[in-house]
């Protein structure tokens, strides 16, 4: 009996050793700091950011719309699905221009390849309503962008926008 309580010991103590690494493991795997796989696709995409929400926050709607794909599809967390670049647009004319300005949150996007497509875009970044006072707190949302590159041009095809 002796042996059998002994065994039973140093094998829950074992596993115990090997649960708490693997938690160790996934831990610092999930704190990890990004490093994009390619510089150059990275720069790219982040440039492309920058240009189109230039164009957002100035209301220069034609930058804004030249990157987006005539079949985008844009999920938005609060106003629903919209399939037509037309209607994005004029949505954004209607509720958007000089009333909202969007603000990238610093070292926040992350970019990934997809070969034979283009990149795939992550980040983070929070609105301002310029209709309230300066200052009035804002909350970061976050949000996902699919990148085409086709026919030597980079379109944004999917938006997943979550507030």
């Amino acid at each position: 009996m002796n042996k059998y309580k002994f065994f039973v010991s140093c094998f829950t103590i074992i596993i115990f050793i090997f649960a708490c690494s693997t938690v160790k493991n996934n831990k610092s795997a999930l704190t990890q700091i990004y490093k994009p796989e390619s510089k150059e696709l990275y720069d790219t995409i982040v440039y492309l950011d920058s240009v189109l929400f230039e164009g957002y926050n100035t209301c220069k709607l034609d930058r804004f719309e030249k990157y987006f794909s005539d079949s985008i599809e844009f999920y938005h967390d609060k106003g629903g699905l919209t399939t037509s670049k037309k209607e994005l647009i004029a949505s954004l004319k209607k509720n958007i221009c000089g009333k909202v300005t969007r603000e990238l949150i610093k070292g926040s996007i992350e970019v990934y390849p997809i070969p034979g497509y283009g990149a795939v875009q992550m980040g983070s970044h929070r609105f301002h309503n310029n209709q309230e006072p300066p200052g009035t707190p804002s909350r970061i949302g976050k949000f996902v962008h699919t990148w085409q590159y086709k026919n030597g041009e980079w379109k944004i095809t999917r938006v997943i926008s979550l507030h």
